[in-house]
């Protein structure tokens, strides 16, 4: 959380009085070098003291001209400062983690609502990425909108009530098989409609279920009741479970709507793959075809880049998204 340097825990963390500070942390870097420019200036607030010639001097240089020259120059500075440890080297024994990408076909009436909302926001968004930076909110709730409508229709609209909602369907099918051979699952969502819908279809099924999201007030005992429970499957939003949980009792994991920050979604799955997990587990992310969703895994393939090339050594992209990545994901 503190890697925000504008956010009230990052001054904090500034602040606290001790002998020596260590970040520890899965993720340095999400979306852009000034989350690793907060991170030391906490632990090494002499290293980068000036923000303002931090982002001159690196941050503009490397996301928005790709400069190598500069990338390598921060590498080298921070090296001595940071130990990276993969899962591979300090996890060896960690039974294999099988990712799988389930296209999902669209239902025509599903099809039919999806393409005709899709030309309306198109249109729309288009017009408004001139000036991409004061039109933020409006294109941002043009994408989330479609994001929805590709996973089930009547999230946009009640009118759609009696639309197939194909992807559900599909893990509806899924959850039954797992289900039945004895598995435990956890499924994420961003959306916590989408999983007020899956827990209405597991109800009628009669299908026990432990249930997660931001406004879970006894989260703890939620937790407890999945891990010491019977329930084989945990409903969890991405934003409330995303980090934090230790879940090795479930060997499949299902995502029902991919995100454009590979980060975000891995964290997820590492709910649970992770130290004391014995099984293989399966991780399936469900992506509906010929949606923004699509679009959404190609853009995510080019943002992990973003970690690889500061912490690693590969070539910089930046995460965030911009009005180049926004034609992209509308086709336009």
């Amino acid at each position: 959380m503190v890697k925000n340097h504008k956010s009230r825990a990052y001054a904090c963390a500034r602040t606290l009085r001790a002998p020596v500070k260590f970040a520890v942390t899965g993720t340095p870097l999400e979306n852009t070098v000034m989350e690793l420019w907060a991170l030391l200036g906490i632990v090494a607030p002499g290293l980068f003291p000036s923000q303002k010639r931090f982002v001159e001097h690196f941050r503009l240089p490397i996301e928005r001209a790709g400069d190598q020259e500069r990338l390598e120059q921060l590498r080298r500075l921070i090296r001595p400062l940071v130990l990276r440890r993969t899962k591979e080297s300090v996890a060896s024994e960690l039974p294999p983690r099988v990712e799988t990408v389930v296209d999902v076909e669209l239902a025509p009436r599903h099809r039919s609502v999806y393409d005709r909302q899709l030309q309306r926001e198109r249109q729309k968004v288009l017009g408004l990425l001139a000036d991409f930076d004061g039109n933020r909110f409006e294109i941002f709730r043009s994408l989330t909108l479609l994001r929805r409508l590709a996973l089930d229709p009547s999230l946009v609209d009640d009118a759609h009530i009696g639309v197939p909602a194909s992807k559900l369907d599909v893990l509806e099918s899924m959850l039954e098989e797992i289900v039945a051979d004895g598995h435990r699952v956890l499924v994420f969502s961003q959306f916590t409609g989408v999983l007020d819908r899956v827990r209405s279809r597991l109800s009628a099924r009669e299908v026990p279920f432990a249930y997660l999201d931001g406004q879970t007030r006894s989260r703890a005992s939620v937790v407890d009741s999945f891990r010491t429970g019977d329930a084989p499957v945990f409903l969890i939003s991405l934003k409330a479970g995303g980090f934090g949980l230790t879940l090795t009792e479930a060997d499949y994991v299902v995502v029902l709507d991919p995100w454009w920050n590979p980060a975000v979604e891995a964290q997820a799955v590492d709910r649970a793959h992770r130290i004391g997990q014995t099984k293989t587990v399966m991780v399936y992310r469900l992506v509906a075809r010929g949606t923004i969703e699509e679009k959404v895994m190609a853009l995510k393939a080019e943002k992990a880049a973003l970690f690889d090339s500061v912490m690693g050594g590969g070539e910089l992209a930046d995460a965030r998204l911009g009005a180049e990545d926004v034609r992209a994901l509308l086709g336009g």
